[in-house]
């Protein structure tokens, strides 16, 4: 399963995207909302398209895009000084279910944060970053469509549910079919959608969920990385046109060794790529399954601080 997303680049309309998407009824349909970021089960990858996978060209319009906002204040003590401040994120936990299918409880919403603020505490493995959740709210919606269908409904539900600013993440639960285990915005879309910015998670892959192999919570650790700026390791891979990621833009963080495909399971020693470093299978932005994933690196922190930073 993928974590994907749906936002709208600032300034990038020329390079909006519409990219078919694998769902329940195994039917596809197009997706019109601009730049995605998802997590797609490692097992599905090869057939599953990454909805709104963002090619060579407009990773390099994004990035420039980012350069440009931060300016030559990026190098300066008091960004620095900014960058490296703790963050901590309010959360608006929305689940959405269908009679008794899919409605999560409190327990379940406060476990699933916590799993958040460990992963990005650096308590599994890997860097602390800075960043941190508090939940704030929580609401839950009876609305079959929408848990069902959620990729054909998210323009409905998300504005009408959505709480606070660029700052504030809201997390939808629901239920994505077989193969997508989430999706979220990047944060270059909040300032022309920041209705449609967040996160959506299966509700399957909640801690103690039930996707066998993806239900430690961390498909909500990787879309979250998505919404505060990371791309996949694997940046360039397209199963589609046999593109590899080694030679790609990759994710623009230098302590992650470039990864010519996603992982599948846990496959230790698995180096795809020439260059040194074997491929980065625990890292929380691969398509390892959950119990393979233990670590954010440094880079990816000061990404995710540049970012915030930037738009946020």
């Amino acid at each position: 399963m993928n974590r994907a997303g749906c936002v709208a680049a600032i300034a990038l309309s020329a390079v909006a995207l519409t990219t078919p998407v694998l769902h329940r009824q195994a039917r596809v349909r197009q997706r019109n909302c601009g730049q995605n970021a998802a997590r797609v089960r490692g097992d599905a990858a090869n057939r599953v398209k990454e909805p709104g996978e963002l090619n060579a060209v407009q990773i390099d319009r994004v990035e420039q895009n980012i350069t440009d906002l931060l300016g030559l204040g990026a190098t300066s003590p008091q960004m620095a000084a900014r960058m490296a401040a703790p963050v901590r994120i309010p959360v608006y936990f929305h689940s959405i279910y269908a009679g008794n299918q899919g409605k999560v409880s409190a327990a379940e919403m406060d476990r699933q944060i916590a799993t958040m603020n460990a992963a990005y505490g650096g308590r599994l493995g890997g860097a602390a970053t800075g960043f941190s959740f508090v939940l704030k709210g929580r609401d839950w919606t009876d609305n079959r469509t929408w848990y069902q269908n959620p990729q054909d409904s998210d323009k409905r539900f998300m504005p009408k549910l959505h709480r606070g600013g660029p700052g504030t993440l809201n997390l939808y639960s629901v239920d994505m079919g077989d193969s997508l285990l989430g999706y979220s915005s990047f944060p270059w879309g909040v300032k022309k959608h920041p209705k449609l910015d967040g996160v959506v998670i299966h509700v399957g892959t909640m801690p103690g969920g039930s996707i066998a192999d993806y239900n430690l919570g961390y498909s909500a650790v990787h879309e979250t990385g998505h919404w505060l700026g990371l791309y996949h390791p694997f940046e360039g891979w397209d199963a589609t046109t046999g593109a590899s990621g080694c030679n790609g833009p990759g994710d623009r963080v230098a302590d992650t060794p470039a990864e010519g495909s996603p992982s599948q399971g846990c496959p230790a020693g698995k180096d795809t790529c020439p260059i040194p470093g074997v491929d980065p299978i625990h890292n929380f932005m691969d398509y390892s399954y959950d119990s393979c994933m233990n670590q954010f690196t440094r880079g990816q922190s000061q990404r995710m601080h540049k970012l915030w930073a930037a738009y946020r």
